[in-house]
């Protein structure tokens, strides 16, 4: 697999390569040379097989044999390791629960097969690796977790201060040993600024053996391709055809690994890039015009991204299918209009968290008669416990994953939105 940077198509990298890269130079993001397609006649054997047979057919699709294909689905095997169930919401709406995982968040699968395969990689070098990146909430968690003991693997995490919720803490700033986290006192926006400045620094870079696991790293973009082919496994074949998803946005690599999947033949009709008041790219997509604004702290909070990594690999993979950014859905949510669909959904008995109700509410005012809506649950509610609770006025039950983790102290360090600061504390050890 070769894949080139998005600001200079000269440099060209190995999938290997781009794993233990994370970005290119100018801070540019990785991008498949080649973009492999299924044939049509091949799509309904495929979704045919169990999940994890398929995953290992989608990933090595992209990688072909760079990964021994038993190496590859020994990773598979390991990163994959919970289920990604399609629940029923109405008669024509259903939604992709991808909580399952250990920190019960839709991360966990980048962050695990991220994981499985820097380990793979750094083991034949015997190298020491520093993991720098930064989290709006749900990614912390998933990498902390993915890498958490790993011989040779140094994690940084960098998190936007009082900004995530204190449940999303607790699952990735208690740990401690090879895991190292820095509250920041800024916005995401600010801190994925940090990161990139590190990434920007040579000598920093070769000092610590730098490397990003958010989702600019292309392992984790691959790894989200495969529960799109799951969601639709699941679903009845005359619903297949008149497909609409929608896709809570902050980053944009959820929307990107599902565009993705649709270039490989995967049958979706269209997607729905939904925001909350962060809506740099609906209001893009409406009026051709790119002006983030300041970032604004709402109650999905893993969505307040006003300048998203991904949206070049977007625009990079419309230009090359030919597709339209005109065919792209988009619309952003209120905060008050979030709490209202929580409590909508709640009547049809289903307990949403913030993330999951924006892509409903969406999907649910432009699905068309005759097609069916999938939304993503990026999350579990309990991640938002305090939130739900005050939004429903009823107790959530916490999922051992996090009632573990409620009483143990905080081991994050504090800094200030200085790049220096940052350099200091990456290089002392």
């Amino acid at each position: 697999m070769k894949l080139y940077n998005l600001k200079d198509h000269k440099e060209q990298v190995s999938f290997s390569q781009a794993v233990k890269q994370g970005l290119g130079s100018q801070q540019g993001l990785f991008f498949p040379l080649e973009l492999p397609e299924f044939e049509l006649t091949d799509i309904d054997a495929i979704l045919e097989m169990d999940f994890l047979s398929r995953s290992i057919k989608i990933l090595s699709a992209y990688i072909g044999d760079e990964i021994a294909l038993q190496q590859l689905s020994e990773n598979v095997k390991n990163a994959f390791s919970f289920s990604v169930p399609v629940v029923q919401i109405s008669d024509n709406i259903a939604c992709l629960e991808l909580f399952h995982g250990p920190t019960l968040a839709f991360k966990d699968f980048g962050g695990r097969f991220m994981a499985q395969m820097l380990s793979y990689l750094s083991g034949a070098d015997d190298e020491q690796i520093t993991i720098l990146t930064a989290t709006s909430g749900d990614t912390g968690a998933a990498v902390a977790h993915a890498f958490y003991g790993m011989k040779n693997m140094r994690v940084v995490i960098l998190y936007p201060e009082g900004k995530i919720s204190l449940l999303q803490e607790k699952l990735f700033c208690t740990l401690g040993g090879n895991i190292e986290t820095i509250a920041i006192d800024a916005d995401f926006d600010t801190c994925q600024v940090l990161v990139k400045q590190a990434f920007n620094d040579e000598i920093l870079k070769k000092a610590i053996s730098l490397n990003s696991a958010n989702s600019i790293n292309i392992s984790r973009l691959l790894a989200q391709i495969c529960y799109y082919f799951e969601a639709i496994s699941q679903l009845p074949q005359k619903k297949r055809n008149q497909l609409v998803v929608s896709v809570p946005s902050g980053n944009f690599g959820n929307l990107t690994a599902g565009l993705l999947a649709k270039s490989l033949g995967l049958p979706i009709k269209r997607f729905i890039a939904a925001t909350n008041a962060n809506d740099t790219v609906p209001r893009f997509l409406q009026g051709g015009s790119w002006t983030p604004n300041a970032t604004v702290a709402t109650l999905s909070n893993a969505m307040d991204v006003s300048q998203p990594n991904n949206w070049p690999r977007v625009e990079e993979l419309f230009r090359r299918k030919t597709w339209h950014l005109t065919d792209l859905a988009y619309g952003s949510v209120s905060d008050e209009m979030t709490c209202s669909t929580i409590c909508e959904l709640a009547k049809i008995d289903y307990i949403s968290e913030p993330h999951a109700a924006i892509a409903y509410r969406l999907l649910s005012d432009q699905l068309e008669e005759g097609e069916f809506g999938l939304f993503l649950c990026t999350a579990h509610p309990a991640k938002f416990k305090v939130s739900v609770e005050e939004i429903l006025q009823q107790t959530l039950p916490l999922p051992k994953a996090l009632a573990d983790r409620t009483d143990l102290p905080l081991l994050s360090y504090h800094m200030n939105a200085d790049f220096a600061s940052l350099r200091e504390f990456l290089l002392k050890s």
